[in-house]
């Protein structure tokens, strides 16, 4: 029920203030389970990602977001659950199986699970490397994988920015489903994990027009976070 309540009190300053575009929402099913998987460029993704879709996309995020105290941790709690994260439980083993269980649970009482294969926001505004986790989402849940691309995002609020930049016109491109059904059954073999992660990142790079980079977007961001302190370093 928040989740809507925040929905309907964000469209409408969202849509008049920013004007942001969607292609493809057809593809996007009325009903049953579904996967989104999406590339990540911004913050900005959790608004407009699932802005103009009729149904509830709900992600998953660290139990850390519920469990803060404080002003702080309230409002914490507050957006996550606004934004419709539900918690992925750590407690039963490594946080990876702690996702794929939450992620089908949700997919298993007919909602759409948002996922961003990335596992982080592009530090670069370019698509890095896809985990292999959506796949095994995919093909253990057997539902349909629709490509969600976010375009815009990262110029109108980049990292490290708090508030978004007028002028640029976020946009939201949903590809056709993909269908894995060939790959069934399969879910333990590390080859087909990655074809199918791979094919997921080719759909999404055709939709958004980004430039793929074949390494993880966290390994990227280290190195890029180290030369800037070499860099520095040399020039003091």
């Amino acid at each position: 029920m928040f989740y809507w309540v925040v929905k309907a009190i964000l469209t409408p300053f969202l849509l008049t203030i920013f004007r942001p575009w969607t292609e493809g929402g057809d593809n996007v099913p009325k009903e049953g389970p579904a996967i989104l998987a999406g590339n990540h460029l911004s913050f900005a993704d959790h608004f407009f990602g699932p802005l103009q879709i009729r149904r509830k996309v709900i992600s998953l995020g660290k139990a850390d977001y519920f469990t803060g105290t404080g002003i702080k941790g309230f409002f914490t709690r507050l957006f996550f659950s606004g934004v419709g994260t539900v918690p992925i439980d750590r407690s039963g083993g490594k946080a990876s199986e702690a996702a794929l269980r939450t992620g089908l649970r949700v997919l298993r009482e007919g909602h759409i699970l948002g996922i961003y294969p990335e596992g982080t926001r592009s530090p670069d505004g370019r698509l890095y490397k896809g985990k292999t986790g959506v796949a095994r989402l995919a093909l253990e849940s057997r539902v349909p994988v629709i490509p969600w691309a976010m375009v815009n995002t990262y110029e109108m609020m980049p990292p490290g920015r708090i508030f978004p930049k007028f002028g640029i016109r976020p946009g939201v491109r949903f590809g056709k489903p993909l269908d894995f059904s060939r790959y069934y059954g399969m879910e333990d073999d590390r080859l087909v994990l990655r074809a199918v992660t791979d094919e997921i990142m080719y759909a999404l790079m055709e939709l958004s027009g980004q430039e793929y980079v074949d390494k993880y977007a966290a390994s990227a961001r280290v190195e890029m976070e180290r030369a800037a302190r070499a860099a520095a370093k040399a020039s003091s």
